[in-house]
């Protein structure tokens, strides 16, 4: 229990720091007067009170993180944000169960974007808001920004941003300091956010959609203050804007920073992982409009390439957002999207999957062993860009892949058993292990998961955020080893 006691300390003091992130919809209800002031003001202190206990009696506990601490806190953390911002919702929606709730705000954290909640449209401003700023704040990931602010606490963050951060990143410092990299990759997110925003504005939307939208859009989450999604604004410039800003959303925040730092766009010319990104993800676009015509799903080639564009670059980046129901497409085109879910975005964004790295690498190394059985005394090896990947990492990219699988498979069994059918089973698993939001048949882009029976809805919160912590981080706790001394 002692070795526990730590990061219950450092927990509190994040608790404290997330109790903060209610701020914005107490403002919101009091502008809007929209009558939720008051659930999230007790929220707030509900979170800052529970939070300022737990580190106040684990202050004597304080010691620096070690790896498996890591993994532990960072699984927790997102567990427990996810509990304590249910609180709103339940006093603010009537007949809102805590299994619903959890999933909504676990949906949030996570970036998944797939809801349970009907009548988005009627709903108080300021729980709009609140869903899309959990959006927001699990985009770059909230231990991202906790490490920016635990060594003022006198906790080092370097294992918690190590824990939470998905590929190369965990291997390449921007700044000499961690706290330095936390803190620039969140401003060189937040600038993006302003930019989208304006965008969004000048575009056609009210300030409020405005911000909710360029919230979930960075964030890669997909929540809408509309039941009917983008599709509510029937507008080509929204769309296309909200396209630019998923596809930067989609990249690699650490080749953002570069561009910036340098003041110029050559990071983009040298990223290798964002140029296979954008070729699949463009192409595909161009690709399923002409499936789409050729179907006769659309009487000309521009419209289905504004309908294919904007929905397939939404699901490709784990998004989530809908312009029209996907799902009525011939079988090809959305499962293609469901594919793209899994394999496009780039280490380092906001999105979910496997990511294009690891994508590059198995592509790399099964032709590595086609090479080897014609030559079997060569050495050949993998390089991404002109970086040469050691084999250690090769092997451990197969490892997540074996376990990515196994689990979608695993967990669509599951769904199975318990009552639904196959297409919606296996891609709410898609959706939910990707982060991607909207699956198909029962939860495809015209409906939600509300549907789903308790059960069913637990097993998809635990997808996403298996999903989201990348699978290694929340199942290495579950195993006899990590326990040991």
């Amino acid at each position: 229990m002692n070795k526990l006691l730590p990061i219950v300390h450092v927990l509190g003091a994040v608790l404290m720091v997330f109790s903060a992130a209610f701020l914005m919809p107490v403002l919101t209800a009091v502008w809007y007067q929209d009558g939720t002031a008051r659930e999230f003001v007790e929220s707030l202190l509900i979170a800052l009170g529970t939070g300022y206990l737990m580190w106040l009696l684990t202050r004597r506990f304080k010691r620096e993180l070690k790896a498996r601490d890591g993994f532990l806190l960072v699984s927790l953390l997102w567990i427990v944000m996810a509990a304590f911002a249910t609180i709103p919702l339940m006093k603010a929606i009537p007949g809102l169960s805590f299994t619903d709730a959890y999933f909504e705000t676990m949906s949030g954290l996570t970036t998944t974007g797939a809801t349970v909640l009907v009548g988005l449209d009627n709903l108080p401003q300021a729980l709009n808001l609140w869903r899309h700023e959990l959006n927001w704040l699990g985009g770059m990931g909230i231990i991202v920004l906790a490490v920016a602010i635990l060594p003022l606490l006198g906790v080092g963050g370097r294992e918690l941003y190590k824990a939470e951060t998905p590929g190369p990143m965990k291997d390449s410092q921007l700044t000499p300091r961690i706290t330095e990299t936390a803190k620039n990759l969140w401003l060189v997110y937040l600038a993006i956010t302003i930019a989208c925003i304006v965008s969004l504005r000048l575009a056609g939307m009210t300030w409020f959609d405005a911000v909710c939208h360029a919230f979930a859009a960075m964030g890669l989450g997909g929540f809408s203050t509309h039941d009917a999604s983008v599709g509510f604004f029937n507008s080509p410039a929204i769309e296309f804007v909200l396209i630019v800003f998923m596809l930067l959303a989609g990249m690699n925040f650490a080749t953002h920073f570069l561009v910036w730092r340098e003041k110029s766009f050559r990071p983009y010319r040298h990223d290798t992982e964002a140029k296979a990104f954008l070729l699949l993800v463009l192409g595909s676009c161009a690709g399923i409009a002409a499936y789409l015509v050729h179907m006769g799903t659309y009487d000309n080639f521009w419209t289905a390439l504004r309908h294919a564009s904007f929905n397939l670059v939404s699901i490709a980046t784990d998004c989530g957002f809908a312009s029209v129901d996907f799902n009525q497409w011939p079988i090809f085109a959305p499962l293609w999207m469901l594919f793209l879910s899994c394999v496009s975005v780039s280490s380092g964004s906001t999105g979910g999957g496997i990511k294009m790295i690891r994508t590059l690498l198995v592509i790399k190394q099964g032709w590595r062993e086609m090479l080897h059985l014609l030559h079997p005394r060569a050495i050949f090896l993998i390089k991404i860009g002109r970086q040469v990947i050691p084999n250690k990492v090769v092997f451990s990219v197969q490892g997540f892949i074996f376990l990515y699988f196994y689990s979608v498979i695993g967990l669509s069994f599951v769904l199975m058993a318990s009552g639904l059918d196959f297409v919606t089973a296996f891609s709410a698993v898609i959706a939910c292990i990707n982060n991607a939001g909207p699956g198909l048949n029962q939860v495809g882009p015209a409906g939600n998961f509300q549907g789903l029976s308790d059960f069913q809805t637990w097993v998809c919160t635990f997808t996403m955020l298996l999903g989201r912590l990348e699978l290694f981080t929340l199942l290495i706790i579950f195993t006899p080893a990590f326990w040991r001394k």
